[in-house]
């Protein structure tokens, strides 16, 4: 479960308050607006509950500041590519699109002695705004007056990386990758929060 959402809130707003990016504070009251800090992450995988997408957004930027600083490491030349000002925007807002996506029904199921029960569970439903992932995120941050950077776009529209690509997304999504090393950070920190931060402890 989400950790306190309160606690969790005041630093996700601190971080891009901190980046002293012009609109930021009408950002964050659009996000409130949207039920972004009471959204899911998923509908049953990653961050399923309250909240979820707040410790989400956190989780990748934590993992993205870890990789930052092991890259440069590598590659101290690239200090300046890899703004940490950019990387809070791109990994905080990376999927402001799964506000309003998500939605909790009622379903029934046999329990183990084979009796129905209800229970809850969220379901998608993308049919308030038909546009794709990453994409839709990039349109509701400057419908919202975030004056976003090129890079910063790169990294949003492509922090799923190249999967299920036509052929021209996937020449856009190398194209971005070269064109700044924020697009394969924000990818890298998405895939290390979702499938290792928040991946399930094992039962005792």
């Amino acid at each position: 479960m989400c950790k306190d959402i309160s606690e969790s809130r005041a630093r996700f707003e601190k971080l891009l308050r901190e980046t002293k990016r012009e609109n930021i504070d009408y950002v964050i009251e659009d996000l409130d607006s949207w039920g972004f800090f009471e959204a899911p992450a998923s509908s049953q995988g990653h961050g399923a509950y309250p909240g979820g997408l707040l410790e989400h957004s956190l989780n990748v930027y934590d993992s993205a500041m870890a990789a930052r600083k092991a890259m440069l490491d590598l590659r101290p030349d690239l200090e300046s590519d890899l703004d940490p000002d950019s990387i809070a925007i791109a990994t905080l807002l990376h999927d402001v699109c799964k506000t309003d996506f998500y939605r909790l029904v009622k379903k029934k199921r046999r329990n183990e002695v084979g009796q129905y029960e209800e229970f809850e569970q969220y379901e998608i439903h993308d049919e308030n705004f038909p546009v794709g992932h990453g994409e839709k995120s990039v349109i509701l941050l400057l419908q919202s007056g975030l004056d976003l950077k090129d890079e910063e776009i790169y990294a949003i529209r492509w922090h799923m990386g190249p999967w299920n690509l036509s052929r021209d997304d996937e020449k856009f999504y190398r194209q971005a990758g070269k064109a700044s090393p924020l697009q394969p950070l924000v990818h890298a920190a998405d895939t290390l929060a979702s499938a290792i931060v928040e991946r399930p402890g094992k039962k005792l």
